[in-house]
């Protein structure tokens, strides 16, 4: 499993990376993404933190461990700056918190997120077909989710991805230890959002080509 949107307790996790990382470790992760909840306000405080410990628990539990941050509430029309200035605090994966159907997230986060230097637009609600081409022709990662809530649109972003060509990953924005997903359930959640054996397959390839082209692998 490599899972790329993840939280710990520098936002609303219940665990620290130590702990998040030992036990993905144990349930056969190969990588993961460590992806607070961030805004202008903290990403100062995350980023540079799991930064310096990243390579090292990575090394010690056997697996990629790579720092990110998830942006999250921010307005849209700030959303290319804070990226920006998260890659320069290290942050070596930047997720952003799409349009969920659950939150109050500001319209046109999906469209601010797409046209910024992110890799990952997290469970984006009810995309549109412009958004899914846009994701498409920049490359930017679309997320399948098995957290409970966002993935009530898991079906219509599948949909709408696969049309447009669009790159579609798996994660579980795992907020607490029973979030972390075996392979078998995450391949489970795919299927029922329509995908197919290969199309899931897939995705676990582009989880992977992401990991490599952000220097984890």
């Amino acid at each position: 499993m490599i899972d790329l949107h993840t939280h710990t307790v520098f936002s609303d996790g219940e665990l620290i990376p130590a702990e998040l990382t030992r036990r993905a470790a144990v349930a056969g992760y190969r990588a993961i993404g460590i992806t607070d909840h961030g805004d202008p306000s903290n990403i100062d405080l995350i980023i540079p933190r799991i930064a310096r410990v990243a390579a090292v628990l990575g090394d010690a539990w056997g697996l990629t461990v790579l720092p990110g941050i998830e942006l999250t509430h921010v307005p849209p029309a700030m959303i290319a700056e804070v990226a920006r200035e998260a890659r320069k605090l290290g942050a070596r994966l930047v997720v952003c918190h799409g349009e969920t159907i659950v939150e109050p997230v500001a319209p046109g986060t999906n469209r601010a997120a797409l046209e910024a230097d992110i890799d990952v637009l997290a469970h984006p609600g009810l995309l549109s077909e412009e958004e899914a081409t846009l994701a498409a022709r920049r490359g930017i990662c679309l997320e399948i989710t098995t957290r409970k809530g966002h993935s009530l649109t898991n079906g219509h972003v599948a949909r709408l991805a696969l049309a447009a060509g669009a790159v579609l990953i798996v994660n579980t924005d795992s907020h607490a230890p029973g979030d972390l997903t075996p392979l078998a359930q995450a391949r489970r959640i795919a299927l029922g959002a329509g995908l197919s054996e290969t199309q899931f397959q897939q995705t676990r390839q582009n989880s992977e080509d992401l990991v490599r082209k952000l220097g984890g692998f």
